[in-house]
């Protein structure tokens, strides 16, 4: 007797940025090991090589700051319309929807609208413990679960209202090194940001750090690290610094350059992470555009750095700027260079912070990201 075949989970993805993609990409691989997939949706190079066609290229998403929102707001607009009614259409059993915080929900809000009556979940959390805690009971009619990257986020989501959240680890979780000790000298990794947004306004910033500490006996170099999609790029924008700068493009050169680095000088956000699970000490810099410098005053200068808000401690120095300045974020650098004291005492507070990413807290404990979509599907 033949037995029917077990249909496909037809899964909907949308990645808006290179971070969401390299979780996305994860989360399909999990799933592949599991049951047969139909795949559909938006994702770049990650996801594109784990079988997506992508409805339109995942650069129409990629925006950071109401200044790169308003220049793309009708392409924006277009994109929610068109991707609701495909999913519409094709009526996949699941739609998770990851990170691209002000996409994703206007884009479950128009599905909601249209009477999408299965699971939508989002994967990565919305900072609303930072910014607007009023936020998160407005994603509950939204999102049947959110899939939190973050270990204290389950709990957070809960005392507000949110949906229903399980922390399910972090991608980061991937450059977890052994804890090594400070070096005396190696190359300075630069992470200027992935967004148009944020490379425009931190290269030329990173160019005039770089070319004040060159002659630092601590620094025997300078590597960029970046996604294939940047790396063209990265290379012309820095043919003409007056410090040469080695661009890195393949994930696999990583961990052997972070056990070499001496600190990093990195934009906040996932990089962050990355670095404090390889061990490297870093300072971490933001400059904001003039809507954000608003918001960041009138909500206390909170800490802005993934570990210190993990490790709920200012472990690295953070320079977030409402102005370009590289006296201070050069003084920031140098006064790391100079202390390798300092240095170690950052790298072993990211192996506090190494562990609790590894298990999640108490009440929360890391889950598989493919078990909480699995629990959604009817097939």
């Amino acid at each position: 007797m033949t037995l029917p075949m077990a249909r496909p989970l037809k899964l909907f993805v949308l990645a808006g940025e290179p971070s969401g993609d390299r979780i996305a990409a994860d989360l399909v691989r999990r799933l592949c090991e599991r049951v047969a997939l139909d795949l559909s949706g938006v994702g770049g190079d990650e996801l594109i090589g784990q079988g997506l066609r992508s409805l339109f290229p995942m650069s129409n998403l990629s925006v950071m700051g109401v200044t790169d929102v308003l220049l793309r707001l009708p392409l924006l607009l277009w994109r929610i319309e068109q991707t609701a009614r495909v999913i519409r259409s094709s009526q996949p059993d699941i739609v998770v929807l990851f990170d691209a915080q002000d996409f994703s929900a206007l884009l479950a809000r128009r599905l909601r609208a249209m009477k999408y009556a299965e699971p939508i979940l989002l994967y990565v959390a919305p900072s609303v413990w930072a910014r607007s805690p009023g936020r998160a009971a407005k994603l509950t009619p939204l999102f049947n679960e959110v899939l939190a990257v973050l270990p204290f986020e389950p709990e957070v989501m809960a005392q507000l209202g949110g949906p229903p959240t399980a922390y399910v680890g972090h991608p980061a979780l991937r450059e977890r090194l052994q804890q090594r000790d400070a070096v005396e000298a190696g190359p300075l990794v630069l992470l200027p940001g992935s967004r148009d947004g944020e490379l425009r306004r931190h290269l030329p910033l990173f160019r005039q750090v770089a070319a004040e500490v060159a002659n630092h006996p601590a620094v025997t170099g300078f590597v960029i690290p970046t996604l294939p999609i940047l790396a063209e790029r990265l290379r012309r924008e820095v043919a003409d610094w007056p410090v040469p700068v080695t661009v890195i493009a393949e994930r696999s050169e990583r961990a052997a350059l972070y056990q070499r680095a001496v600190l990093a000088l990195a934009v906040s956000g996932t990089a962050t992470l990355e670095l404090a699970l390889a061990g490297v000490p870093m300072v971490i810099s933001y400059v904001m555009d003039g809507h954000q410098a608003r918001v960041y005053e009138k909500i206390n200068r909170p800490m802005v750095g993934l570990p210190n808000i993990v490790l709920k401690r200012a472990a690295a120095p953070e320079l977030v700027l409402s102005q370009p300045d590289a006296t201070e974020l050069t003084g920031a650098v140098r006064n790391l260079l100079d202390d390798k004291a300092a240095r170690q005492a950052q790298i072993a507070a990211f192996g506090e912070l190494s562990d609790l990413m590894e298990h999640g807290e108490p009440e929360s404990p890391r889950q598989d990201p493919a078990d909480r979509v699995l629990a959604w599907w009817r097939g």
